[in-house]
């Protein structure tokens, strides 16, 4: 099976292939050599190099207008990048570690804004972006026009190396049982190890004292592609939710807060997928928190697969672990339609 490559927009500029480690089945491990340390900071933190008066001008208050932009489906606002900032001065052996840097230079020897991307400069991973441009103001113009493209970039990396980590490194027993009943394969983190088995649905959970992580796949007959929009999506999702995530007491069970969902088509390893993000409550409790999912078509069996990650974590921040969820969300691969080779 090939490494998957997330099908999320890209700005066109000259991007650097990673230096991974390839294995047998095609997917590759990423390897610190003894010449690439491996990178600092955690993931979705970005580091910005630009000169105080860059930072504080037109092309920071650009920059820092999408990395403090707050993330979509959560139930407060938490920003979709922590930033973190330096002048060129302190941009040093130390500092260049950093798994994700975005530098602003300017300069009159620039004719016109310009982005570069490399990947795994200094370490590993890492990708560092590079802004070159003649003056603040076509700086920060660029960086305005290319607001989702530089989004999707920090985003598609930072999913693409946890997914790409989860290949290696996941929960085996989860994994087993979603191959034996769904013929999928779908990774998920070795800590969210407490499952629940269903008809046609899996239940994993981390058990967290303070907060919970949570991840769960189920089938549905394929019916029309209506299934693929917000309210049928929303009605599907209730009637699974309160089959096989009760509450406490008896009349609770999970539902959707119709009022907070967001849905757009998404495209994973090159197939089709909505995605779905929101919030969850409990019926006739006080539980809730955010959620993100996949919908994906399985041609070969004519039905839909749904993995979902959510979230409760009352009095936390939760992007970071939903993020971490997100990823594993990638990793599905529903069964393989047989390519026919008869003649004509």
């Amino acid at each position: 099976m090939k490494f998957r490559i997330i099908a999320i927009l890209l700005l066109a500029a000259c991007v650097f292939s990673a230096c991974d480690e390839p294995t047998k089945n095609g997917r590759r491990r990423r390897s610190a050599s003894l010449l690439t340390p491996v990178s600092s900071g955690n993931p979705y933190e970005v580091m910005v190099v630009a000169d105080d008066s860059v930072w504080n001008g037109y092309a920071g208050k650009a920059i820092q207008a999408i990395l403090d932009k707050p993330l979509r489906g959560l139930p407060q606002d938490e920003p979709q990048f922590h930033k973190s900032h330096i002048t060129e001065k302190h941009y040093d052996h130390v500092t260049n570690l950093f798994r994700n840097i975005f530098r602003i230079e300017i300069g009159k020897e620039y004719t016109k804004a310009k982005m570069i991307v490399e990947k795994d400069v200094h370490s590993t991973p890492q990708m560092v972006m590079t802004l070159h441009a003649p003056n603040q103001f076509e700086a920060s113009v660029y960086i305005t026009e290319h607001t989702k493209g530089i989004e999707s970039l920090i985003t598609s990396e930072e999913i693409n190396r946890e997914a790409n980590d989860l290949y290696f490194e996941h929960n085996i027993k989860f994994a087993k049982q979603v191959k034996e009943m769904f013929d999928c394969e779908f990774y998920i983190p070795v800590d969210i190890k407490k499952m629940k088995v269903g008809e046609d649905f899996i239940w994993a959970s981390d058990d967290g004292l303070s907060s919970i992580q949570n991840i769960c796949i189920y089938s549905l007959p394929y019916v029309s592609e209506k299934m693929f929009t917000k309210k049928p999506y929303i009605a599907l999702r209730d009637t699974i939710m309160k089959r096989n995530i009760p509450g406490g007491h008896p009349g609770m069970w999970m539902q959707t807060n119709p009022e907070f969902v967001w849905t757009k088509n998404i495209s994973v390893n090159g197939q089709f997928a909505m995605e779905a993000r929101g919030l969850w409550e409990m019926r006739n409790d006080a539980m809730g928190g955010p959620f993100i999912s996949h919908s994906r078509i399985d041609e070969k069996n004519g039905r839909v697969i749904v993995v979902e990650g959510f979230v409760y974590a009352p009095d936390k921040m939760k992007r970071t672990m939903l993020r971490r969820l997100e990823a594993a969300l990638y990793t599905l691969e529903t069964p393989k339609v047989e390519e026919e080779n008869g003649k004509d």
